[in-house]
């Protein structure tokens, strides 16, 4: 009864969390500037970002350096729907770009795992940061597609007439974006918690124990990358939706190593870590902006070694790590107990008593009685 006692709290505590987050996710956009909506927003974007490089990364144990190619492949593929003038009926153009901005880097992700999941360590890093060293100059050649070197501007995802007085097109955006960021979370935490999830992380620990348990290790890892570039893809087309421009910078390398960073100090083969390693991503460059602009890389790589060194696991590992500490503490401030008295019942006798050469007590005792 007690087991079902805590189960039912532990349920009742996620509901209420749960509830005062979305109070909270609906609430803040409406008393908040469009400055803090915007940056809500990146959080937002880069979440799903970081999210499928921990599928690849954090859960099966690949390297991907090149997540950003995929962010700006997705954002890439919005612009160029959104101003290219085709026609597609208004109210299907969000649906419709949506999803050919997760089907199309999916693909490419899938090309480029099937040549490269049978890589590992070096080489497999060196493909992955081939992909953003490519695409910024495929993206400043093809102008008539991406706008060139100068990028694509767009004006687009306006608040609809039925909100007017209501909500500005800042708020909306804010709204559409965490909506299909919670999608991609939940699609994630179904993906992690379930017979696939279960596999990567046996590719991760040990190769042949998958293969031992018939799980192909190729195949698992060529689906984690596709389903990181997928992620990528769509948060290419949030990326669109809240900052409303794009050019070949999106896709640079820079970004991709920052995401990686992000993830590791929000924590690796986390959900929640992913959404800690884009707060991350986006407030840190911000207030090291207001302090000292040219003091920004400095006080990233700080907070990445404290975080590397103090807790492995990531942010969201504190909590553990903290209790652990309490617990070391509280066990070393103890005073031992007293000694424990002589047994006084024979079958109490020590180890060494008892397990005494039985032939060498006889002769003893046989001594004993021709002295008598």
């Amino acid at each position: 009864m007690n087991t079902l006692t805590k189960l039912t709290a532990n349920l009742w505590v996620r509901i209420g969390f749960g509830v005062v987050v979305a109070v909270v996710l609906v609430v803040l956009p409406l008393i908040s500037s469009k400055f803090v909506n915007y940056q809500l927003g990146l959080m937002a974007v880069f979440a799903v970002a970081i999210l499928g490089l921990n599928i690849v990364m954090g859960y099966a144990g690949q390297v991907s350096l090149g997540q950003s190619a995929f962010l700006g492949l997705g954002a890439y593929i919005a612009a160029y729907l959104v101003t290219s003038g085709l026609p597609i009926p208004e109210p299907l153009l969000l649906p419709v770009t949506l999803l050919l901005c997760a089907i199309i880097p999916a693909a490419v992700g899938l090309v480029v795992a099937l040549a490269a999941a049978r890589l590992r360590g070096l080489a497999l890093a060196m493909v992955t940061i081939a992909l953003p060293i490519i695409g910024i100059p495929l993206a400043k050649r093809f102008r008539e597609f991406t706008g060139g070197a100068q990028g694509t501007t767009v004006s687009w995802l306006r608040a609809p007439e039925w909100t007017e007085g209501i909500l500005e097109n800042d708020q909306w955006r804010y709204y559409v974006v965490v909506v299909i960021a919670l999608l991609m979370f939940l699609l994630a935490r179904n993906i992690v918690r379930g017979r696939m999830g279960r596999a990567f992380r046996i590719v991760k620990e040990n190769e042949s124990v998958a293969i031992a348990m018939g799980i192909s290790p190729y195949r698992y890892k060529v689906m984690a990358f596709t389903i990181a570039s997928m992620f990528g893809g769509v948060a290419g087309f949030l990326y669109l939706a809240i900052v409303q421009y794009t050019s070949p910078e999106t896709m640079s390398f820079h970004n991709s190593i920052n995401m990686v960073a992000a993830m590791v100090i929000g924590g690796s083969a986390s959900i929640l870590g992913s959404i800690v390693g884009a707060i991350y991503f986006v407030l840190v460059p911000s207030l090291a902006n207001e302090i000292n602009p040219s003091l920004t890389a400095l006080f990233s790589g700080a907070i990445l070694l404290a975080v590397l060194f103090l807790v492995p696991g990531g942010v969201v590992s504190l909590p553990r790590r903290i209790a652990q500490v309490v617990r070391s503490i509280r066990r070393g401030g103890a005073t031992p107990d007293a000694a424990p008295a002589a047994p006084q019942n024979p079958s109490e006798r020590p180890l060494a008593a008892a397990t005494a050469d039985p032939e060498s007590t006889e002769k003893k005792n046989k001594g004993k009685r021709q002295g008598q």
